[in-house]
């Protein structure tokens, strides 16, 4: 624990502090709609599948907007980029809280709520630079736990609907990201003078030399299964509760917090792990425990075994998303803004795909075990992926 703070003492804590409040207000936008299913769906009398395009939708658009972000981190500066993201979450969400009414409406907002998902592609470049290379997996780390506001929105949502209804909880949450954008400009420290220089003299060959590399692609696939099975479980969890256990919609979107909790506090560990036995190393590892935890909950009928499985599921994806974005930086170190924003776009379109099929499949055989098994396949595809790119690197290294 000494070394943990030691490290982070090396660096500008301030910007790591501004970073992880705008990634935890970010992804309390981003699935607010998540958080809301069950009282939507039963507002609104939407089918099972209805309710998977609404939940999956934020995830589409923030892994489109994170290329976006990435881009505009690495050529702007990602303070600037980060400040004009938390501006259009406000906007977004105050338009959810006075003009939303009808389904087809609700399918834009749940696409520009996106917007929420692509300060991934910010905030981790800002505080990556304010840290030595060393260091990375720690700090990255632990600025993406700000996915805890993902665990936030899941508690505090369907309490606040019951008391004040869907619309007043879009209304709520304009203080938390009005108090964000306050906070972030007086703590995060300005990287324009570096990226400008990067913008002028680099940014181009970085991006053509980057997208001829493989070992973008397989970034992209691992972590489509990593962090798309994280946000995709996150947003289609409170229904899954719900539906396949019959809870209420407040006791769903509790134990639906509750693994998601597990998940976010411990991706840090994910890249402190990986900068001690390597990222390839612990992924190896990190997929078989996954996939042994899927099956089971694939095979049970207990609501307890379920909860208390898919919490430790969770919490291995946790780990691996952790793992994953220490190999981003080890791999891409001066391009960190394009790639954090290309591959968690990839873990975006894997968190749109999952609640989709998980209503579909639903919809059509009355349960969600077959979407929960369809997901284990996937698991054991990204298995061998990892240790096939494990074994290229082993070699690769031999070799030289």
């Amino acid at each position: 624990m000494t070394d943990v703070f030691l490290a982070l003492r090396c660096g500008h804590w301030p910007t790591l502090i501004g970073s992880w409040l705008h990634l935890t207000v970010s992804f309390m936008v981003w699935l607010l709609l998540g958080a809301l299913s069950v009282v939507l769906a039963e507002d609104l009398h939407l089918s099972e599948t209805q309710t998977a395009i609404v939940v999956a939708l934020p995830i589409l658009g923030g892994a489109l907007l994170r290329i976006v972000a990435g881009w505009s981190s690495d050529w702007f500066g990602a303070k600037p980029t980060a400040v004009v993201i938390i501006l259009c979450e406000f906007a977004v969400v105050c338009w959810g809280w006075m003009g939303v009414a009808r389904y087809e409406e609700l399918l834009v907002l749940a696409l520009l709520l996106g917007v929420g998902g692509a300060s991934f592609a910010v905030t981790l470049p800002l505080a990556g630079r304010a840290y030595l290379p060393a260091h990375q997996g720690l700090v990255l780390g632990l600025v993406a736990s700000g996915n805890i506001g993902t665990v936030l929105i899941l508690f505090l949502a369907p309490r606040w609907a019951q008391a004040i209804g869907w619309h007043g909880v879009f209304g709520a949450m304009l203080v938390p990201i009005a108090l964000t954008l306050v906070l972030f400009m007086m703590t995060v420290r300005d990287d324009w003078q570096g990226v400008r220089h990067q913008r002028d003299m680099e940014w181009w060959h970085h991006f053509a030399g980057m997208i001829r590399q493989p070992k973008a692609y397989w970034l992209c696939l691992l972590y489509g299964v990593t962090f798309g099975g994280f946000v995709g479980f996150c947003s289609i969890l409170p229904v899954y509760f719900h539906d396949q256990y019959r809870m209420d919609g407040v006791t769903a979107g509790s134990l639906a917090a509750l693994c998601v909790l597990v998940g976010s506090v411990i991706r840090p560990l994910g890249g402190h792990m990986a900068d001690r036995v390597g990222g390839l190393r612990a992924l190896v590892l990190v997929f078989p425990a996954l996939l042994g935890l899927m099956a089971i909950v694939g095979q049970t009928n207990r609501a307890s075994v379920a909860v208390a499985t898919m919490m430790f599921a969770v919490g291995v994806m946790g780990i691996g998303n952790g793992v994953l974005f220490q190999l981003v930086s080890e791999w891409f170190p001066k391009e960190i803004g394009l790639a954090s924003g290309v591959v968690g776009a990839a873990g975006g379109i894997g968190g749109f795909l999952l609640p989709i099929w998980m209503g579909l499949l639903k919809e059509s055989t009355g349960t969600f075990q077959a979407g929960i098994w369809l997901f284990a396949v996937v698991v054991v595809g990204a298995w061998g992926l990892a240790a096939w790119v494990q074994r290229q690197e082993v070699e690769a290294q031999k070799s030289n």
